[in-house]
């Protein structure tokens, strides 16, 4: 990288790092592109290629996602009372409630309203299969995959999901979805057995805007490849955040899929995994011996 270069990047690093931080303190204001565009002194056009470049997200994106963090954090905060959600939905800088939850819908996977009760009135269908890492319970909302965990046996797992979705309505995979659910899982098992990548699987992801950019990248890193946790901060643009990388990583319900087993410690030790470290060995080896992805 020559040095103009490299000055470039720091530069908009630091644009784009400020213009963030502005966001943060200006939800409840009129966020538009122009605006934005104005306030780092960029082009509408440069600051869309440049904010995706260092974020991994449009500007629209992360506004949203930052919204919709406070939003979830005002309905686990307010008090029962009729109007909450209401205000919680303006308290978050959304400017109505038609328009909050047009956009909440695919992040949430579930109504405000459920998710203030803890998922109540979502239904979640499950399958647990024995792989070569242990059993592995997968259940999936109508949006897609929320939830694929090792652990030591079909009532530990099961313990698990309850916990993270208390409110949910939780059943066995239905007949009706028992052909995708099987797709779903042997893309698992080939991607375990080092035949496959396990790509393109409908996700149901929910997290804080800053989680959603550590997996994004996660998600970018080619199978059989590491990075450290250093290398993952300053890949979303934020070099110094390298304990909080490592807690989003922690943070992951989506094992293999969202592949935080690919970051490692910079001293190249395998550092944690919530699953376990010779679990975390045995997927990168296993990624190692895929054949090499079509250009």
């Amino acid at each position: 990288m020559t040095s103009t270069t490299s000055n470039t990047a720091a530069a908009d690093l630091d644009r784009i790092s400020a213009l963030c931080r502005y966001i943060e303190t200006h939800l409840d204001e009129s966020l538009t592109l122009d605006h934005l565009a104005g306030q780092a002194g960029l082009s509408r056009f440069h600051l869309q290629r440049r904010f995706k470049a260092v974020t991994g997200v449009s500007p629209r994106q992360y506004i949203e996602a930052l919204r919709l963090r406070r939003f979830k954090s005002g309905l686990r905060d307010e008090a029962a009372v009729s109007d909450a959600i209401t205000d919680a939905i303006f308290d978050a800088g959304f400017g109505s409630a038609s328009r909050l939850y047009e956009r909440t819908a695919a992040h949430l996977g579930m109504t405000p309203g459920q998710y203030r009760a803890g998922g109540k009135g979502v239904s979640l269908s499950y399958a647990v299969e024995q792989t070569e890492l242990g059993p592995l319970l997968m259940a999936a909302s109508d949006r897609g995959l929320c939830f694929v965990q090792f652990g030591d046996s079909e009532a530990g797992l099961l313990e698990q999901l309850a916990s993270e979705f208390p409110q949910a309505s939780i059943t066995p995979m239905p007949a009706s979805s028992a052909a995708q659910f099987s797709a779903w899982m042997q893309a698992l098992s080939a991607h375990l057995q080092g035949r496959a990548p396990a790509t393109g699987l409908p996700l149901d992801l929910r997290g804080t805007a800053f989680q959603h950019r550590v997996w994004t990248y996660l998600l970018s890193i080619p199978p059989g490849e590491l990075r450290s946790y250093s290398e993952v901060a300053e890949g979303i643009g934020n070099p110094r955040a390298v304990r909080a990388v490592a807690s989003a990583c922690a943070s992951n319900r989506v094992g293999v899929i969202v592949p935080c087993h690919r970051v490692i410690r910079g001293d190249g030790s395998l550092g944690g995994y919530r699953w376990g470290l010779d679990r975390k060995r045995a997927l990168i080896d296993a990624e190692r011996r895929m054949p090499p992805l079509a250009p």
